[in-house]
Order: C-alpha cells, then structure tokens, then sequence
C-alpha cells in the first residue's frame, strides 16, 4: 500500500492507489450492460449461516460439501480467524492454536489476518493470510499462504514471500489454484498487481504491477444509492486488483479492480513460465470490456463466470460469449456480496460482508444490518 499512515481507513484490499497507465491492454470486446443486462426473478437465495459478532469475508465448499468462512482482523474486535460452519456453528479451524493470534504474537504460526479461503478438487483448504491488520502493513512478515489436508486437518505447506514479491506495502487478496499445473495466482490490491506461485518449488513472483488492468480507474465513480463511495473524512478510495478466476482448462486467469467496470484476462502459459518478461505479460493482457464492479468472481464448470454487482446488489452471470445476465437482485440480502464457491451439487455460495456499512465510510459509525451472512442459490 502506497501510504499506511491512510490505510487503516479503507477495505479489502486497499486503498488509494492511482498509478500510472504504462500501456494500453489488448481491447478484445467493448462490453456494455446495458446491452447485454437481463434480469430473472425466479432464483432464491437461502440462508446457509450468519454470524452477529465477526465480519466475515471469505467462503469455501469442499467436495464433500464442508463449509469454511474467515473473518479478517480489520475492526478493534477480533477473535477466530478461519471457521467450520458446523450445524449452524463457527468451528475454529483446523484447530484453535492457529486461530490464537494476538498483537504481540510472532504470527508465522498463526492466522494475522486472513482474507480468503478457497476449497480445491483436491481435498485441500487455501488460505490467504494478508497479515495486515486493519488494513495497514504487513504484520512482522507474516504474510503467507497455508494448505491444508482436509482429510486429516493437517498443515501440509506453508508459503512465504520475498520482499520484492508481497513486501510490507502489500496486501494480498484473493487467490485461485491450479493443481493441473502446480500454481496459484492471487490479486494484491493495495499496490495493484498478480502473485503467481509455483507450489511445488514455492518460489513466486510479482506480475502487471502498475499495469492499467490492476489499476482502479480514478474517474469511475463507485458509488451506493445515489452517493460515491468515499471515506469518512470525504476522501475516495480508489480499490486495485481483487476479484480473481481460472477458467477451468486453466488456461485464463480472470481479474479486475475492485472500484471500476472493467474486467480482464491474460493467459496463464505466460505466467506460468518465470522467463516470460514483465512487458511482453502487459502487453497481452487482454481487456475485455465495460461489465460491472465486483469483489470476487467464480467459474462454473460450463465456462460461466458469476460475479456481485455491488452497486445494485445483484449477482450476475456473464457466459462465455461475453453476454450479461442478472440472475438475482435483493437490496436487503446482497449487501456487498463479497467471495464465491460453487459446490458439487451445484449452489452458488456467497459471502456477504456489508463492507459499505463499516465505521471507514460512515463517519465512523458502524451502520452494518447483523448478522454477516453465507448464503446460497441454486444454478
């Protein structure tokens, strides 16, 4: 993040940023929605758990249908980090050492703050620690990445950074693995760029940092019923690269900024191999169009990308031809729709993390309607 001094005052993954357009991305459809807009009215969202205590951001569902959130350790009042939902019930995970962290703690052994939880076809558990309580630096470089066995609970791997890759200014977001190739990309949106990790060396690096694909557009106002999104003290927070999806050949990764509508892509054979140039990877990046602004995205099986309209608490579905189609809308459910997964029998799994609520945008009066809520809709 550009200025930690600021950065207690803004969400998921940053802040204000501004960076410079370097070069222009490779325009593969102008996308409008207004062109492509649908709505349906027939899908219905269940409730799947909700917590009154912790924000929550995160959702995860195993093949077998085990159910996982995390809480970030943003606000002043912080307890687990990485939960189990268990009839009903938030469930420490894998145990409650990992979830012990308090301010002082030497934190490589335990959750700081986690962000995201994604599940794989592999029986394991990802989790993103961004280690960057309330938003501000990197916590005693303590960012990382667990995996974990879900069959028996286990750590199996810890991954680290070096300083060049996710330094004390970053704050990692939202990650997707590919096991058929032995990779993972995660979206670091304080200072706008793509980690990509090669798990089976552990060794990474930082791509399209600055690139204008990973940079929030200063002049797209994000705003909620009418007003810009802004922070308590008028100032408007400009939100880097977040959402993040692999299509299932893993061929693509999809991304975009947080705070604009733009979304892109860039092909995953030059992110997999370390020798590829920084410039040659900007280049190809291919821009795919106007669509809507989003937190996080997921692919189906069909190649169906669905993501949350924030501004309109909609979740929308774009196919692969690049059509938009609103499937649900629901101002009083889809309060900042936030991260996804998509079980085996075919639910869309939502986290709903009323970010716009929290005390930073709101004169610093908590205005979130509890509880946080997981819910779901049938595909």
């Amino acid at each position: 993040m550009k200025n930690y001094i600021k950065v207690a005052s803004v969400i998921i993954a940053a802040l204000l940023s501004a960076c410079g357009n370097k070069e222009k991305t490779n325009e593969v459809v102008q996308t409008t929605t207004a062109d492509t807009l649908q709505t349906a009215t027939t899908v219905q969202l269940g409730e799947v758990f909700a917590d009154s205590t912790y924000q929550l951001t995160g959702v995860a569902v195993s093949p077998e249908g085990r159910i996982f959130t995390n809480y970030p350790y943003w606000l002043d009042k912080h307890s687990y980090s990485v939960v189990e939902v268990k009839d009903g019930k938030p469930v420490p995970y894998p145990n409650a050492q990992w979830n012990s962290f308090k301010k002082g703690d030497n934190g490589s052994d335990k959750f700081v703050c986690i962000q995201a939880v994604v599940a794989d076809e592999k029986g394991y558990l990802w989790v993103v620690d961004a280690a960057g309580i309330g938003l501000g630096p990197v916590y005693k470089n303590s960012n990382k990445v667990i995996k974990i066995k879900l069959a028996d609970n286990t750590i199996e791997r810890i991954y680290k950074f070096p300083e060049n890759v996710a330094g004390k200014e970053s704050y990692i977001n939202d990650i997707r693995v590919d096991n058929t190739n032995g990779f993972a990309y995660m979206t670091s949106s304080s200072n706008g760029g793509i980690v990509v990790l090669n798990t089976k060396t552990g060794d990474s690096r930082f791509v399209l940092h600055d690139s204008p694909s990973v940079t929030s557009d200063p002049a797209y106002h994000f705003a909620f019923n009418g007003k810009e999104f802004a922070k308590a003290d008028g100032s408007i927070p400009k939100i880097n690269s977040d959402g993040i999806a692999l299509t299932q050949d893993k061929a693509w990764l999809y991304y975009k900024p947080l705070t604009d509508d733009k979304l892109y892509r860039v092909s995953t054979a030059l992110l997999r191999d370390f020798s590829t140039p920084l410039k040659t990877i900007d280049d190809k990046v291919e821009d795919l169009g106007h669509f809507i602004t989003t937190d996080g995205m997921e692919f189906d099986k069909d190649g169906n990308l669905y993501l949350g309209d924030l501004e309109k608490s909609s979740i929308v579905k774009i196919t692969p031809d690049l059509k938009m189609h609103t499937l649900v809308t629901d101002p009083e459910k889809l309060i900042w729709p936030d991260s996804y997964s998509i079980s085996a029998d075919g639910y869309l799994y939502i986290s709903i993390s009323q970010i716009q609520h929290m005390p930073w945008f709101n004169n610093n009066v908590n205005t979130t309607q509890k509880p946080y809520k997981l819910l779901r809709l049938k595909l």
